[in-house]
């Protein structure tokens, strides 16, 4: 939880980004270095990253998801260097295995709270989300029964879009994102189904503007949800955060306070009043001070003042 350790972190993790992406350049490749020594590098940080969480909270680090997810993409690193390379090169494993060691770069979201709170948010609209695909499902579904009927004829219709339920339903996932829908309708002109338009129109505005713009809704009102907890949450560290200053300072003030008084009983000052006006030589405009919940004494009262005097003395000069 320290910051330093998390800017480090966040910074190796930004690094391996810019290593994958040059090693992507044969040209870089060639003229620079190999990158597979500063990948062993970064994976052996990686690995005692996972040795010092596990060793700080054994038993915890198991139930966080973040956690088990980097121990994965651990493992996907490790593949490279045990598989044979020889055996596996000309086969598509092998592609894949390199591809994915950019999954590495997704460590950086375990190290920002506004990311998990926005994968969280993603998480809670899952369910939401796939009742509306369901839906949207079973409206493509009846939409490509009906079209295929009314425009699926090899003869006198378009079989290319609509001549069985697959092509239909690819038919349809087009014109739900509204992605070349006027080509589309453009074929059915062309083959005089002039009422076709209907068909159209109808469909994209259950599809489109109903069903597809309500998936989009609900995520974004879950991730407001999730944004605006988030923003409360950090505010209630900070509070917290600063309660806990103002008790320490507190507790010093009462501290000092009571070694004065042991002091005059056992020095050689005479009165409590004398001890203070020799503690005023010792202030500095930027002491802290808190006088919330604090017993307003006239000799506390008296230092107060006097430390203000000194911070105007400043200011002045």
């Amino acid at each position: 939880m320290n910051p330093l350790f998390n800017s480090i972190m966040i910074s190796i993790i930004s690094l391996n980004a810019v290593f994958l992406a040059m090693e992507t350049d044969y040209a870089i490749k060639l003229v620079l270095f190999s990158f597979q020594l500063a990948d062993l590098i970064i994976i052996s940080i990686y690995t005692t990253e996972m040795l010092l969480k596990f060793y700080v909270d054994p038993l915890n680090y198991w139930r966080s998801g973040y956690n088990l997810f980097d121990v994965i993409v651990l493992l996907i690193a490790y593949l490279p260097y045990i598989l044979d390379k020889n055996d596996t090169k000309h086969y598509k494993p092998w592609d894949i295995i390199t591809g994915v060691q950019a999954l590495k770069i997704l460590k950086l979201i375990s190290y920002s709270r506004g990311m998990r709170s926005l994968i969280t948010a993603l998480g809670q609209t899952v369910k939401t989300v796939i009742y509306v695909l369901v839906l949207l499902f079973l409206l493509m579904f009846i939409f490509a029964i009906l079209g295929y009927g009314l425009y699926g004829d090899p003869e006198t219709g378009d079989s290319k879009n609509w001549g069985n339920l697959a092509s239909a339903l690819f038919t349809l996932f087009s014109l739900v994102t509204v992605d070349g829908w006027t080509d589309l309708q453009d074929e059915l002109d062309k083959r005089g189904f002039s009422a076709s338009r209907a068909f159209t129109i109808v469909f994209i505005l259950l599809g489109f503007f109903l069903f597809f713009n309500m998936s989009i809704g609900v995520v974004i009102m879950n991730i407001q949800v999730s944004w605006v907890s988030l923003i409360l949450c950090l505010k209630a560290e900070k509070q917290a955060a600063l309660r806990a200053k103002k008790q320490a300072i507190l507790q010093r003030q009462q501290e000092e306070v009571n070694m004065l008084m042991h002091q005059q009983k056992t020095s050689e000052y005479k009165t409590f009043s004398e001890l203070v006006e020799d503690f005023k030589k010792t202030l500095h405009h930027s002491d802290p001070m808190v006088l919330e919940d604090f017993c307003a004494s006239i000799p506390f009262i008296d230092l107060y003042l006097t430390s203000l005097d000194l911070q105007d003395n400043t200011v002045y000069r």
